[in-house]
């Protein structure tokens, strides 16, 4: 399996505690595949607030540190409303593979969040996998993704 790395940046991290164990099992894939990351935290599983590092990835999104992300909280959502504050940063909420597809084919995700509370390690695997490897395909969708910004 490859991922492949768009752009050549640096993939930012982050989770909370509850998405700490989906996000190191991501930080073995990526050094199993040779691709830099940042991690932006948190480092355990003892108690944080999910804003503390969904903005940091997202100001590495908007300072263009990284072009591409990958968040885990419990459910996915918070960590995943909070990355959507930041005005370059496009994060899907992705629960299986054919979610994570159609969010870079036709939304040009940039983020990819999982639920970590939800999901297994093989379900990430397989949602990495996708996200990383599909192009975004413009046409009609990019017209939708100008709309987005305030």
């Amino acid at each position: 399996m490859t991922i492949l790395q768009e752009g050549g940046k640096p993939i930012g991290l982050a989770s909370d505690h509850a998405g700490f164990p989906i996000k190191e099992y991501i930080i073995s894939i990526l050094k199993e595949e040779g691709i830099s990351y940042i991690d932006f935290g948190t480092y355990s599983t003892e108690s944080v607030d999910y804003p503390d590092f969904a903005h940091k990835l997202g100001s590495a999104i908007d300072n263009n540190e990284c072009d591409f992300g990958i968040a885990v909280c419990g459910s996915g959502n918070g960590i995943n409303m909070t990355l959507n504050k930041h005005k370059s940063v496009r994060s899907a909420l992705c629960w299986n593979p054919e979610i994570a597809k159609l969010a870079r084919l036709h939304n040009d995700a940039n983020i990819l969040t999982l639920p970590g509370r939800m999901i297994t390690e093989k379900e990430a695997f397989e949602m990495l996998q996708v996200f990383f490897n599909t192009s975004f395909e413009g046409g009609r969708h990019q017209a939708r993704i100008d709309k987005i910004p305030c």
